[in-house]
């Protein structure tokens, strides 16, 4: 973690890592949410609650596990090179913006298989820019896109 805080990737990747980051602050899943009831079909608002119900857990998840185990953030054992974001709470694991991205990302997926590859890529992105910017471990991430992706598949299951 000290290698990758002391790392100063080239501006295109910087920009892409700060841009994953912001999108999973909430805008991008709030669109997605918007173009799934407008576009979304037959099975948009069944798609939605699947989505809607694994945020949920994620968040009630994230939020508890984050209590549990107290882990400090990268940036706060290691100051970063070159990012200045601010955390938005103290504890690092598990990432609740890879849960979030995972949870959507899978969920939705369960509706629309032919959106897979995008969203997956924009789940990777933001789970690698918790990374990057000094944010998360790797452990954190890993942790999270598991129980985002379980949760997304029981929220689908359960739906369908």
């Amino acid at each position: 973690m000290v290698r990758v805080n002391h790392w100063r990737p080239p501006k295109w990747l910087r920009m892409w890592m700060l841009a994953a980051t912001r999108s999973g602050d909430g805008g991008l899943w709030y669109a997605l949410g918007l173009a799934v009831a407008i576009y979304g079909g037959p099975q948009r608002f069944h798609a939605l609650l699947a989505a809607i119900l694994a945020v949920a857990a994620g968040i009630a998840l994230f939020l508890e596990l984050k209590r549990l185990f107290k882990r400090k953030r990268p940036c706060a054992l290691e100051p970063h090179c070159w990012a200045e974001l601010l955390p938005p709470d103290q504890f690092s694991f598990p990432s609740g913006h890879t849960i979030t991205a995972f949870a959507v990302a899978v969920s939705l997926g369960g509706f629309y298989p032919e959106l897979v590859p995008g969203l997956l890529f924009c789940a990777i992105s933001i789970a690698a820019s918790r990374v990057v910017l000094g944010m998360h471990f790797l452990s954190d991430v890993l942790a999270g896109a598991a129980l985002g992706a379980t949760l997304g598949g029981l929220a689908t299951a359960l739906v369908l």
